[in-house]
């Protein structure tokens, strides 16, 4: 029976594993080992709605108090400058695997000539609005956000709420890894202390020092699909500039540019191939798009791909320990969530003596999400046409969409209807057909059965999104709705404990 677990990292990863580990499963003792030399990589995030679901629902955290502490904006979706339309909105709520009742066709079709504002969230994004307005005039803080936080500060947040838990902290520098009957018995630190456990969380970043490097598992690159391997990263403290309620990913010569909002940063990166450009290219093409960049901005390597199995033995990787891809989706802290909601429903169910089939399931399971998500990412990249540059003409012609076939030669076909769902492969993550369709009728993906609207389908069609236009330009901007939370007299009507299990 699993008495003790020791978790291996103190970075986002490794304190949502902890916590959530110690809060559904109190009779644990959870143990975290702070590494100093594996540190935090201290870039700001962005995440997808399942992140405030996990903090605030199933973990209980205030959300009063994590907005103090954590000071985090809003993220309504991804501002795309992107293709041949030359920009789109996706957004969390649906705007095409929707089915309006007054129009004969799903909205897709009516998104030929002009693909915005085709729900509320994606009016609120057209003009610079983080939510619409109540009757009293404060934000009406909906489901269909997510964050930008800046990594640092919530990791503080999350070791505050750690140790109130009762997880325990051991700071040390681990010097390796001791075999066991059942996988790692102990972890060694290089002050010669042995710290012994059942079940290990690797949350040791990229250096993976369990599941990678003791375990030997092997490694899947997903280089055939996802051709980005660097990044340029540099932001700068924000003057003027409107705090935006969405992320941007704009298209750049051998990749992307994301831009995160944070309330006093801007942070800003490039990522792009090593192949296809040197890193002082890409960062004097970096800097001369953004002026306001430090003039030496820093270089972040990394490997799109994952571990064949995310659970060897008595070892559980999560965050970048277990895999990582590039962060055009942010779905780094999305599949720590998920993975660890089903983790703890494994460890629950089998009464703490996870049998070999448990095992088997989760490592379908989470290779399922890792192969979604390679295949969605994919897809940006073959459907973007907007530059003809070596790089993306590369991307056109050889990214690997195979997984994806069927659903591709469907959409040509049939056109953006929801039966394309029966087409996707498994899903695990939180994207579905929804964002497929966005890629898909955002990048002007061509398809044979078109339709023509009448005109007075086109006159409801209008009606529907001036109406979300109307409610979006009487909104509150990020700005005006962080004055309203930050005010003394401001309540969470949502302020519950954590899910019952």
């Amino acid at each position: 029976m699993i008495k003790k677990i020791l978790v291996l990292g103190s970075g986002s990863a490794g304190l949502i594993a902890a916590i959530s580990l110690k809060r559904k499963i109190p009779q644990l003792s959870v143990h975290v080992v702070r590494s100093p030399d594996l540190g935090v990589i201290g870039v700001g995030e962005g995440t997808t709605p399942n992140f405030p679901k996990h903090l605030f629902d199933y973990l209980g955290i205030s959300r009063k108090r994590f907005y103090e502490l954590a000071e985090p904006t809003w993220k309504l979706g991804i501002k795309f400058l992107w293709g041949p339309r030359g920009r789109f909105d996706y957004t969390f709520n649906q705007q095409l695997d929707t089915h309006w009742n007054d129009l004969p066709k799903p909205t897709g079709f009516y998104c030929d000539d002009d693909f915005s504002c085709a729900s509320l969230p994606a009016a609120l994004m057209a003009n610079g609005k983080a939510f619409p307005r109540q009757a009293n005039g404060c934000p009406d803080i909906q489901p269909w956000h997510a964050f930008h936080i800046e990594n640092k500060k919530f990791v503080d947040v999350l070791e505050i709420v750690a140790r109130e838990v009762g997880v325990e902290f051991t700071d040390g520098k681990v010097s390796g890894a001791e075999r066991g009957p059942n996988g790692i018995s102990a972890v060694m630190l290089d002050d010669g202390r042995r710290i012994e456990a059942d079940f290990f969380i690797d949350s040791s970043g990229f250096r993976s020092e369990l599941l990678g490097k003791a375990l030997e598992e092997p490694f899947i690159g997903f280089d055939r699909s996802l051709f980005c391997d660097r990044a340029v990263v540099g932001g700068w403290e924000r003057t003027d500039e409107p705090i935006l309620p969405y992320t941007t990913a704009e298209t750049m010569d051998s990749g992307w540019a994301w831009q995160i909002e944070h309330e006093h940063h801007v942070n800003r990166g490039y990522v792009y191939s090593s192949q296809g450009i040197s890193d002082d290219a890409a960062a004097e093409e970096f800097l001369r798009k953004n002026p306001k960049a430090p003039k030496s901005p820093r270089v972040v390597k990394f490997r799109s791909g994952c571990y064949r199995r995310q659970w060897v033995e008595n070892v559980v990787g999560v965050g970048n320990a277990s895999g990582f891809v590039e962060p055009l989706e942010a779905t780094s802290l999305m599949i720590v969530c998920s993975n660890m909601q089903t983790l703890v429903d494994f460890l629950i169910h089998s009464k703490l003596e996870p049998p070999p089939t448990m095992r088997t399931l989760y490592n379908d399971l989470t290779a399922a999400t890792w192969n979604d998500i390679r295949d969605f990412l994919a897809l940006h990249y073959k459907v973007n046409t907007a530059l003809e540059t070596p790089f993306w003409r590369h991307c056109n012609a050889d990214t690997d969409v195979s997984a994806i076939a069927p659903l591709l030669e469907f959409y040509k076909e049939n056109g953006p209807t929801g039966f394309c769902r029966y087409r996707l492969p498994r899903t695990e993550n939180d994207f579905g057909l929804e964002g497929y369709l966005v890629m898909l009728v955002g990048n002007r993906v061509p398809y044979n059965v078109r339709h023509t609207p009448t005109s007075a389908e086109q006159a409801i069609w209008n009606r529907h999104r001036s109406e979300f236009v109307a409610e979006a330009r009487k909104g509150l901007d990020v700005k005006e709705s962080l004055a309203y939370v930050r005010h003394p007299g401001w309540q969470w009507n949502a302020e519950a404990a954590p899910a019952a299990r």
